[in-house]
């Protein structure tokens, strides 16, 4: 099973709202999930960004794989760096 960490759209037309999960890859993309990592509210000023960093690590440990735009709110986040150091530190 191939586990990606991705975006799951929530919220009204026209004001969406994201929780970040971890899902498998074959699933829909608001579909069934297997974890909530945290949240993502693009509407808000400045974006609100909720992310449990140690679900996210422990995910991107086991082999999940970030989508772009989860990608980029980890590395805004810091998570990506810090996944990188205790990948490279072993």
């Amino acid at each position: 099973m191939a586990v990606k960490i991705r975006l799951k759209r929530m919220g009204a037309k026209k004001t969406p709202f994201y929780r970040i999960v971890a899902a498998d890859s074959r699933s829909p993309r608001d579909g069934r999930y297997i974890e909530v990592i945290g949240t993502y509210n693009p509407v808000a000023q400045p974006a609100a960004i909720q992310i449990n960093e140690d679900l996210a690590l422990k995910w991107l440990q086991d082999g999940a794989k970030p989508s772009d735009t989860v990608r980029n709110l980890f590395s805004n986040q810091g998570i990506m760096e810090k996944f990188h150091n205790a990948k490279h530190s072993k």
